[in-house]
């Protein structure tokens, strides 16, 4: 069964914490193994100097992560962060940034992925992370 983008907003609005959902994802595509989220904007999120907090750019390969394995699972299952790892390489200042989570392994217990976050006007590569869970259900 295909996830569709609405189903899959359902998860986010509904497992997910509220200063996560405040951060306003949104599921732009999705399917087995991968998920693309946009973060929008927001001086909210913004850090001194007006550059997107770390913070908000990791949430989000977080949550983008938690839907690709949704998306493979058919659905949402229990899972934790065991690990991530993020390379912040420049800043995004005034534009959305763009979250695309693909799963390099998905296992019964463990599920590892690559998240690309993507100035959204510009097309640069904003910060690279690597994920790791542990599938409870």
């Amino acid at each position: 069964m295909t996830m569709t983008t609405a189903e899959a907003d359902k998860i986010l609005a509904g497992n997910f914490a509220p200063w996560v959902l405040d951060l306003g994802l949104s599921v732009q595509e999705i399917e087995a193994g991968r998920a693309v989220l946009r973060l929008p904007w927001s001086d909210r999120l913004a850090r001194e100097g007006g550059a997107l907090s770390g913070q908000a750019l990791m949430a989000a390969a977080d949550t983008a992560t938690v839907l690709a394995v949704s998306a493979s699972r058919d659905g949402y299952v229990p899972m934790t962060t065991v690990q991530q790892s993020t390379s912040f390489q420049r800043a995004v200042t005034g534009a959305d940034v763009l979250v695309t989570a693909v799963l390099t392994k998905l296992g019964r217990r463990m599920a590892f992925a690559d998240v690309s976050l993507v100035d959204a006007e510009s097309g640069e590569l904003a910060a690279h992370a690597t994920t790791v869970y542990a599938l409870l259900g």
